[in-house]
């Protein structure tokens, strides 16, 4: 199985980053998993012509290769980072790599939370009908992510490793059902195409 982890933040240094590479090398005897930045997409600006960054076609052929997206979104203001957004706004902008894709969210945070209201925000955003990916219904958040880590990347505490372990778990079975839902993605993807605020 292959899969894209996107890091939803443009911050050097981020343990929503840190939450990815873990996963990323805990899983990977089972599960191949690529991450991929987004900090350096040029700002969206709707250009008239949809023509869309080099940058963001090579993510989005990425995306369309794999079989499904793991997102780590940190939490701003109740909310998912800018550079998440802008990246979304390019990835359904004349094009839908996240169509139909099955996609895992998860979330770590300095407080208690665990980035819940971000992940909530994000759950609509992936249901716009340029978007319309495929999210599993759980998600992973971890709190008080500046003390998660030990020196080796490694989290520290076993029953969130359980937990992770289980809902990584959910998700590569939920991959493998959502590749099956196949019999509505053509017209899915007429309609995303199809679609047009202004005209509504």
């Amino acid at each position: 199985m292959k899969l894209i982890g996107i890091v939803g933040t443009n911050s050097a240094k981020s343990t929503n980053r840190q939450l990815l590479q873990y996963i990323q090398k805990h899983y990977a005897e089972t599960v191949d998993i690529e991450l991929v930045e987004i900090k350096d997409l040029p700002v969206f600006n709707k250009p008239a012509d949809k023509t869309v960054p080099d940058s963001v076609l090579d993510i989005a052929t990425k995306i369309e290769a794999a079989d499904g997206v793991i997102i780590g979104t940190p939490e701003y203001d109740h909310s998912i980072p800018a550079a998440l957004m802008n990246a979304l706004a390019w990835l359904s902008y004349g094009i839908f790599p996240l169509l139909n894709k099955p996609v895992m969210i998860t979330g770590a945070s300095y407080g208690t939370l665990g980035s819940s209201r971000a992940q909530l925000q994000l759950r609509q955003i992936l249901n716009a009908p340029e978007l319309k990916a495929t999210v599993l219904p759980g998600e992973f958040l971890l709190s008080h992510s500046l003390q998660a880590f030990d020196q080796e990347g490694n989290l520290r505490d076993l029953d969130t490793v359980k937990k992770l372990d289980a809902i990584f778990d959910d998700f590569r079975i939920f991959v493998k059902i959502a590749g099956k839902l196949q019999n509505a993605q053509d017209l899915l993807h007429k309609e995303a195409e199809n679609f047009d605020w202004e005209s509504l």
